[in-house]
């Protein structure tokens, strides 16, 4: 039991324990599992930052269809001034959103020669090197593509891998998934493929 003036001293459980003559073990902590007592101890910079990113291209015949670098065999391709990789796409806005680094249209302009037929995960490699350049690191990446058809479930290891490398990160830090828009509006008709991506990002 403490007498009256020693609780005056008490500031946490460890003082607790020590004037009470109890045994304190000290444990090896993480290094990521910081301690907030004060407003001071948060490092705003060190906080993971999100992005969205979202992209959408018609199909037509003629076309390649080509989906998280993986070019899948189908009637119809999608149709824009690059590979028209949308799911690439997404996941190179929202990436650029979590470090509020403007767009893909900012850095890959639509009306740039350079850019006609290029492949997107070579979009996603350059973007890599601008979150290198601005002190950023990927966390983990979600992402869902919309068709009607094709079924893509075959080809959705092959495109985290794709994305993956482009990244330099372990596949299992991103994540794809496919669903279809159950015959409502255009990608319902089969007039389109959409994606949509979440990504974070932390300080380096």
């Amino acid at each position: 039991k403490l007498q009256k003036n020693q609780g005056e001293t008490i500031t946490d459980d460890s003082s607790l324990f020590h004037l009470s003559k109890r045994n304190i073990k000290i444990i090896n902590g993480e290094i990521k599992n910081k301690k907030i007592t004060y407003t001071s101890d948060i490092q705003y910079e060190s906080y993971v930052k999100f992005g969205i990113g979202f992209d959408i291209h018609p199909l037509e015949t003629g076309y390649p269809l080509v989906l998280g670098g993986v070019q899948i065999d189908y009637s119809h391709g999608l149709v824009g001034h690059s590979d028209a990789d949308v799911l690439t796409h997404a996941v190179i806005d929202s990436l650029l959103g979590a470090g509020a680094l403007g767009d893909i249209g900012d850095h890959f302009p639509a009306d740039d020669p350079q850019y006609s037929g290029v492949s997107s995960i070579l979009l996603l490699q350059r973007t890599a090197a601008i979150l290198k350049a601005a002190n950023l690191r990927v966390v983990n990446i979600d992402a869902t593509i919309v068709a009607e058809n094709p079924r893509l479930s075959p080809f959705r290891d092959a495109m985290r891998q794709n994305i993956a490398d482009a990244l330099s990160i372990e596949v299992n830090y991103v994540s794809v998934k496919a669903t279809t828009a159950e015959g409502l509006d255009s990608i319902g008709n089969g007039h389109g493929i959409s994606a949509q991506a979440v990504a974070s990002l932390e300080q380096a």
